[in-house]
């Protein structure tokens, strides 16, 4: 088991100007955070729905340039927002802006207004993962073809708990897994993921388990059940970082 580690999912929505999400990709780093990360949608997904938001991929090439220690990256990307291609090329500029802090994380999507008012098919879950399942191979492949490379291994990871479908992705193709809700979900689904491990001949030792911060009262019961990444979500204006500052001391506490 990996060592246990804190990001903070600095959401882009309701920040008003630009220079509080920059403070607060500051204050993260300088609290001791281990990842930043954004997430990729056009519009908030709470409070005002016309409220201020920013996009994804070019933040994070400015974050790329803002830190210096903390990994960055989208949790998750919208699959289907972009070609494969070019999603791995992005990826692989803003790695190198970063001196190999990037994460790429990858999930179906699945908030309609982003799809249809940007013009992009919503479809089904169905088609949606179909779409992701027939993008992964090409996104690892165009990494693999761009030159210069990734600085070192870029890690992969895909959001979601479709047992059948998602997790099997997961199994063949990611470095890191996100899951969703409560203890019970959580291990369920681990196994789920292990199953399908053994099924593609892939050690699940090598898949870091993630999941929402569950508050440090149920946090050592997560890391029994194999979560080493836990993340606080938290929005603009204010980006308050008060839990994100708890989490950090449970786990400075345990080293």
């Amino acid at each position: 088991m990996g060592e246990v580690r804190i990001g903070v999912q600095l959401q882009p929505q309701h920040a008003g100007e630009y220079r509080l999400m920059r403070e607060a990709v500051m204050r993260s780093e300088e609290a001791g955070v281990d990842v930043v990360f954004n997430w990729d949608h056009f519009f908030p997904l709470t409070g005002d729905p016309e409220g201020y938001h920013y996009e994804c991929w070019t933040m994070l090439g400015a974050w790329a340039e803002q830190t210096e220690r903390v990994q960055i990256g989208a949790l998750v990307t919208g699959g289907g927002y972009r070609n494969p291609d070019l999603l791995a090329d992005m990826a692989r500029t803003v790695d190198h802006i970063s001196d190999g802090r990037l994460i790429l994380g990858v999930g179906a999507g699945w908030n309609e207004r982003d799809y249809d008012e940007y013009g992009y098919e919503f479809g089904t879950p169905g088609t949606r993962l179909a779409l992701l399942k027939e993008y992964l191979p090409r996104i690892v492949g165009r990494l693999q073809q761009v030159t210069p490379p990734p600085v070192g291994d870029l890690p992969l990871l895909i959001g979601g708990g479709g047992e059948r479908k998602t997790l099997r992705l997961v199994a063949e193709h990611a470095n890191i897994w996100h899951g969703f809700g409560d203890l019970e979900t959580f291990t369920h689904k681990s196994g789920v993921l292990e199953r399908h491990c053994a099924d593609v001949g892939r050690d699940p030792a090598v898949i870091e388990r993630s999941t929402s911060w569950p508050g440090v009262d149920q946090a050592e019961a997560f890391v029994d059940a194999g979560a080493t990444l836990f993340t606080i979500g938290t929005s603009g204006p204010d980006y308050d970082l008060d839990e994100v500052r708890a989490a950090l001391a449970w786990r400075d506490s345990r080293r």
